[in-house]
Order: structure tokens, then sequence, then C-alpha cells
């Protein structure tokens, strides 16, 4: 089981700014930070009131900001601070870990500097970085989840092909390398939130009638990397709008077994199982499409995109800023705001559009705008906190 708020961490290695103490401080406010660009930038290029990008495309710049940059950030600062308690041994922390900021700020900078293929190289090297970082201590201590080093792997893999089909180097679409790492990110979150969710809604509530099984466990993982590659391989296909609808069920059965009723007065819960719904949903709307029934890839991607995985980071960097600094697991109202409008933001993106084609332009304009309120809100109550030490003194 992983414990993301442990009762204490080793100590960092040297003293130093408090935002440098471990890696969920600068990550988690790098992500939000780009969040908001990153989605209120590519909405003023769609709506033709912004000029586009010099360097790619705004919806290349978009699908990958928001895949490599903003979610890779996330998941660097959850590692780092996992790791550390999985392993009792120190990751990243002070010089070391500012420097992997600047990294992954200088990948962010690339498209801007018009500096050819050389400017993706930052970029290309953070998750190979961050990698190599965290297999010293798993490695050393056989941890079991020496398998998140493979999954930063795929996805800088997933990174890399992007950039070589931008070059003209692989003769393919860029954007098949983007879903790949979208893909890659939801596989985690299937993991990951496997083992958190059931496990926070125990403990958080001892009536719910939680169940955790590990046969559906890992049949609704299978089907859903099955499904992925055959979205990737056979978009139009009945047999990859049958392993979909059949993954869709799988992880509709697995969500239900941990109780999602039960949560619906603890924001700080129920936001993770609304997220997670939007995975069946997502494969049910991918499985469709692979059918022929007339709905958009990008919806059932987007279902993903900004109900699955925007939810569960902000679930997630709610959650574990308020534990490792030292505050109580409770969310106060605006983090309750910022879950609602991240909700919202995924209904108005997905479902308007897909009920309602002629409203698309004004649904996903407001789509956008709720996104960019979800990280302003979270910043205006975590920026203090994640760039202060923890409130009861303890390090990390």
């Amino acid at each position: 089981m992983i414990d993301i708020v442990p009762p204490a961490l080793p100590p960092v290695s040297r003293p130093g700014p408090a935002v440098l103490a471990l890696g969920f401080r600068p990550f988690y406010l790098l992500a939000a930070v780009l969040a908001m660009p990153g989605v209120g930038l590519w909405v003023l290029n769609w709506r033709g009131w912004l000029a586009p990008l010099d360097a790619m495309p705004p919806s290349y710049w978009h699908s990958h900001e928001m895949v490599f940059g903003f979610a890779g950030a996330v998941i660097a600062g959850f590692l780092f601070t996992a790791a550390r308690n999985w392993t009792g041994l120190p990751t990243p922390s002070g010089w070391k870990l500012a420097g992997l900021c600047l990294l992954w700020s200088a990948g962010r900078a690339a498209p801007f500097l018009n500096a050819g293929g050389i400017a993706a190289l930052p970029d290309l090297a953070f998750l190979p970085v961050v990698a190599l970082a965290l297999w010293g201590p798993l490695q050393r201590t056989r941890n079991r989840n020496r398998v998140l080093v493979a999954v930063l792997v795929a996805l800088a893999a997933a990174d890399a092909a992007f950039h070589l089909a931008l070059a003209g180097v692989l003769e393919a679409d860029p954007l098949s390398g983007v879903r790949a790492g979208l893909y890659g990110v939801v596989l985690l979150v299937t993991v990951m939130g496997g083992r958190v969710i059931p496990s926070f809604t125990a403990n958080a509530i001892p009536g719910a009638a939680v169940r955790s099984r590990k046969s559906v466990d890992v049949a609704s993982i299978a089907a859903a990397a099955l499904a992925c590659a055959s979205i990737l391989a056979f978009p139009q296909s009945a047999f990859t709008g049958l392993v979909c609808i059949a993954a869709g069920v799988l992880h509709a059965i697995r969500l239900y077994g941990w109780a999602p009723v039960a949560t619906v007065r603890t924001p700080i819960l129920w936001i993770l199982h609304a997220a997670y719904a939007w995975i069946p949903l997502a494969f049910w709307l991918h499985g469709a499409c692979a059918l022929g029934v007339p709905v958009a890839t990008s919806l059932a991607d987007h279902a993903l995109a900004v109900g699955a995985v925007g939810g569960i980071i902000v679930g997630m960097i709610t959650r574990t800023a308020r534990g490792h600094t030292g505050r109580p697991l409770q969310a106060g109202r605006v983090e309750v705001g910022a879950y609602v409008l991240v909700q919202a933001a995924a209904v108005l993106r997905v479902l308007v559009p897909a009920m309602v084609p002629g409203a698309t332009g004004g649904a996903v304009t407001a789509a956008g705008l709720l996104w960019v309120c979800t990280f302003a809100l979270y910043l205006t109550v975590f920026s203090p906190w994640l760039t202060r030490p923890r409130v009861d003194g303890k390090p990390g």
C-alpha cells in the first residue's frame, strides 16, 4: 500500500529554501502555473483571438504541454515525494531539485525560442533524468515501485516520438506521440488510483463498504492497456470498440467497489471518485467511435485528459500538499470550489459538444475559463504553503 502522507520523513540533505525541501513543492507550483496558459492560450488561438506560435501549431503545443509539461511535473513531484517514504532514502532536494526545475522550465520555453531541433533537448531530457534520480533509491531498496521507472521511460519515448514526427524524421502524426503519452498517464492513474482511492476511502469513512478485489484490479488495468494500444493501432475496428467497451465496464465495476456514494460529504475523497468515473466513460466513448457511432475521438481523449487526469491531479495535489505541509486532510471552501470547477470544465468540454454540437464553441471556451480558474484558486491557497516550512516543524 502506498502511504503518501507519512508521519515523518528522512531529513533533507542540506538546509535551503522551503520550496526546495521536497519534490512536490516546486513541481506542483510549476504545474499549476503552466496549467493556466497551457489551456488559456490555446483557447484564444482556437477562437482566433491570438496569433499562433511560430514554432508549432497551437493544437500541438497545447496537447504536448498539458501531457508532458503539466502532467509530467505533477508526476515528478509526486514520485520524488512518495519515493522518500517508500525507501527511507533521500530524493532530489536543494540545488539538485532546483536544477531539475530549471530543466523542466527550459523545456517549456523551447517552443518560443525558434532554435530548431536543439531547443527540444531540455524537454526530451527531463523525464529520463527524473527516472534516473528515482532509480537509485528504488533499486537500492529493491522497492516494488521500480516499475514506475519503466513508465517514465515509456512516457519519454512517447515524447521523443512527438518531437521526431514534428521534425519530419518520423513519418507519423505528432499528436500520436502525445496521445500515447496521455494513455500512459491514464494507465498510471489506474494503477496508483487502485492503490490509494480505496485505501483513503476506507480509512476516512469506517462505515463505507469498500471492496477492492485483485482479480478486478488486474483485469481492468489489463483491459485498459489493451484498449489504449488498440485505439492507437486500430482506431476504427470492431475489436477496438469491443475492447474499449469491456474496459469501461470493468473500470465501472472497480469504481463501484470503492463505495463512491459514501464519499459525497467528503470533498477531498469525492473528487478522486468523480475523476476516476471519467475513465469508464472515456472508454465507452472510444468504443462508440470505433464502432462507427458519430462521436469525435477528441471528446473521448478529453474525457481522459480533463475529467480523469485533470480531476485526479487537482485532488492529489491538494491532498498531498496538505499532508506534507502538516495540515489536516480536509478540503477548504476554495479547494472544494476548485474540485467543482474542474469537473464542470470536463462536462463542458466533453458532454456538451457530444450532445449539442452547435454549442461547441461556447462550451469549449467556458471549459477553458473554468480550467484556468481551477488552478488560479489552487495557487491562491497553496502558493504560501508550498513556499514555507511545514507548520508542524517536521522536515519536508
